[in-house]
């Protein structure tokens, strides 16, 4: 787990720092290109070289490296050493099929990152701390969290973006909340609405408001008008990439503030095992059979499948259900078959397409039970949620309108309020108004030209 901090440099320290990113960056190229050159059978290092790189190996080159040259020697071997390290985790990850092929880092990235190994904090007063950085020494830091979670933490990574410092603490895994209330829910993830509960409540991730849509808009047509490499170009993306953080953070926060809140109210929770990275994927193409037009295609949907997986990908899906899972004990989140859970009457039971003719409005053909569509399905993804516990804890019959709340031994006033955020609110009390997600163009309709994220 790691604690994000902001760090306040002085113009001296932040030249250093700048250093450090260089030297992180340099290692970890030279690295990954010895290692793209080596092969199993005929490698390329030469007949004195070992037959296989490793970190350990590299180490060693490291040093005999930093005596030849000076810009590099005048860095710290820790920031270096720890590039190497980063190198080997990339490629971990990899074999393991978690993420794709290390890359190369560029120069002309508006990021950057190294890691603080030997890790020495003092707290200043409440509000401020230091953090001793290898060749800098004390640099401020603002405590945001409590100094005991900063004081446990065993390492640390400053990382620079779009102009902001800031420094991420290591520390061990949080505890697990335990609610303690008998109360279970049914969460159902969609893209108008990004979360509905069981229990009523309607829950939106927060986007940028009219104006920074507007502002973003503009200064995507500045950028295509200015030259690659230029100091110009460099200030707009800049500019870009403040707005994107900013984005970033509030939806982070919304993912944080939601799921705490999840976790105190509800000892259960069920939700659908959607696949993600299946459902964002882009089209197939489908080629023209005609032999009248050669090598022409048929129009495939690609732009309007564009648009949804922006819009699933702006709604945080995955993150929403890593940091719950995260936050409440084992074997509280139940992933259940996500197939027909929009079809399915909660009441009856009777799975039809008819049930669900428009997006929010349901009604069941064989009942008549209308609800929303959104609340409708998260009882039933409740519904199948009980269904997987052992006998004891809770019916799994169906229940009526009138009882789509938590637990079927609980009556729905008895169950644990969530706050109510309305659509398009930012819960750090910045309100966006009614705007639409950035990365959904569906719903931006006042221009012909959409933002990208």
């Amino acid at each position: 787990m790691s604690i994000r901090q902001r760090l306040y440099p002085c113009p001296d320290q932040r030249a250093v720092l700048v250093e450090h990113c260089h030297h992180h960056r340099f290692v970890y190229n030279i690295g990954l290109e010895q290692r793209s050159m080596w092969r199993r059978d005929k490698h390329l290092r030469g007949e004195l070289s070992p037959p296989k790189v490793s970190t350990l190996t590299q180490m060693r080159e490291l040093a005999e490296l930093r005596g030849e040259l000076d810009w590099l020697r005048a860095g710290s071997s820790s920031v270096q050493q720890a590039a190497l390290r980063d190198l080997e985790r990339a490629f971990q990850a990899f074999f393991s099929g978690r993420a794709k092929h290390p890359s190369f880092k560029r120069r002309n990235d508006r990021e950057g990152s190294f890691v603080v190994r030997d890790l020495a904090v003092k707290r200043l007063n409440r509000k401020w701390g230091v953090v001793n950085v290898p060749k800098i020494g004390k640099v401020r830091f603002r405590a945001s969290r409590p100094w005991y979670c900063i004081k446990a933490a065993t390492s640390a990574r400053v990382t620079l973006r779009y102009g902001h410092w800031h420094i991420a603490f290591t520390t061990p895994p949080a505890a697990k909340i335990e609610a303690r209330t008998n109360a279970v829910v049914g969460i159902d993830r969609g893209v108008k609405n990004t979360l509905a509960t069981s229990d009523g409540k309607m829950l939106q991730a927060p986007a940028l408001t009219d104006n920074e849509q507007l502002r973003f808009l503009a200064l995507q047509k500045q950028l295509a008008r200015q030259h690659k490499g230029s100091n110009r170009r460099g200030r707009t993306l800049d500019r870009m990439g403040v707005l994107r953080t900013r984005l970033e953070q509030r939806r982070g926060n919304w993912v944080e503030q939601t799921t705490t809140t999840l976790a105190f109210a509800y000892e259960f929770v069920a939700v659908e095992d959607l696949r993600i990275r299946n459902m964002v994927r882009r089209p197939q193409s489908k080629p023209d059979l005609d032999t009248d037009n050669p090598g022409a295609f048929l129009p495939n949907g690609a732009r309007a499948k564009a648009a949804l997986n922006k819009a699933i990908l702006a709604s945080c899906w995955g993150r929403l259900l890593d940091r719950l899972g995260h936050k409440m004990p084992d074997g509280a989140v139940v992933r259940v078959d996500p197939k027909n859970t929009s079809r399915t009457c909660a009441v009856c039971g009777h799975c039809a397409p008819g049930n669900r003719e428009s997006q929010a409005v349901f009604e069941c053909i064989a009942c008549g039970h209308e609800a929303h569509a959104d609340f409708n399905a998260a009882a039933v993804i409740l519904d199948r949620g009980l269904a997987t516990l052992a006998p004891g804890h809770g019916a799994s019959g169906r229940r009526g309108p009138a009882v789509h709340a938590g637990s079927v031994n609980q009556s729905a006033a008895m169950q644990p309020r969530i706050p109510d955020f309305q659509f398009g609110e930012d819960v750090k009390g910045k309100g966006t108004g009614s705007a639409p997600l950035l990365s959904d163009p569906r719903e931006r309709n006042r221009s012909k030209c959409k933002p990208r994220v």
